[in-house]
């Protein structure tokens, strides 16, 4: 069964896009590479059923498989639980690096995620202005996937003008602008990752494993509301538990495109 999601909105064709998978047996890894060339979307989740409430979930951008991805995994948890694919409200996701744990809630699919905090950046191996069309940062935070470039105002996050062929060049999967927020929302963001085929991440859940390390620290708390600023736009609602964030959102199912894949 192969379905299209809009994860992180309850409305259709906002949010980020996401195919699910549901397969027997997986096929040989550049199938499922190829597949997600040919749909092209930020992520599938290729999903094989283990047992009871328990699936083996892998997640697959048009250039490459991904070590994790929340708006797929948000996507594959909304179709299990609309299909009624498994008992109860829990889903045991297992890939490469561990288990995902995913819960249903009245209003919305909650899921648990590894902290990934972040450390600042002594030496900038590249240039802001020609990255991102300004110079002008309060800091750069960075991990062994990302850069976290974090901007002065909420204004600057929604209206900066990505280069992304100089992105494309520096030695990361992606580069992340945020900001702080204000009586909406704890903090904005946006995601560019073209050497793996995004350009821009309409919503990335695991982008927010960092930014909710980073900003507890700035603003003294474990729960936020996020948003994030992509042209679809998405929310986000986290929570921070030593080593877990909690990422919560909605989903829509947009299509049913074939079965028996």
């Amino acid at each position: 069964m192969f379905f299209l999601v809009d994860a992180f909105t309850e409305t259709p064709f906002k949010g980020n896009p996401a195919g699910v998978c549901i397969i027997d047996e997986y096929p040989d890894d550049h199938v499922l590479q190829k597949m997600a060339k040919y749909y092209n979307w930020s992520e599938i989740a290729f999903l094989k059923k283990m047992k009871d409430n328990k699936f083996q979930i892998r997640w697959f951008s048009p250039l490459d498989e991904a070590p994790l991805c929340g708006h797929a995994t948000l996507a594959a948890a909304h179709i299990i639980f609309s299909k009624q694919l498994v008992f109860g409200d829990t889903i045991n996701f297992e890939h490469k690096n561990g288990t995902l744990l995913a819960t249903k809630t009245k209003e919305e699919i909650s899921m648990n995620f590894p902290a990934k905090p972040v450390c600042k950046c002594k030496k900038v191996p590249f240039s802001i202005k020609k990255i991102i069309g300004i110079d002008d940062c309060i800091e750069i935070m960075k991990d062994d996937t990302l850069y976290i470039i974090v901007l002065n105002s909420k204004k600057a996050v929604f209206d900066i003008n990505p280069n992304f062929s100089e992105i494309a060049k520096i030695d990361c999967r992606a580069i992340v602008i945020t900001a702080k927020g204000d009586e909406d929302f704890d903090f904005y963001s946006r995601y560019f990752a073209p050497k793996v085929g995004i350009y821009e991440d309409p919503v990335c859940g695991s982008m927010h494993c960092r930014l909710a390390c980073y900003w507890s620290k700035i603003i003294k708390k474990n729960t936020f509301k996020a948003f994030q600023a992509s042209k679809r736009s998405g929310i986000l609602t986290l929570e921070l538990h030593n080593q877990i964030v909690k990422i919560a959102g909605k989903a829509v199912t947009l299509c049913e495109i074939y079965e028996n894949i």
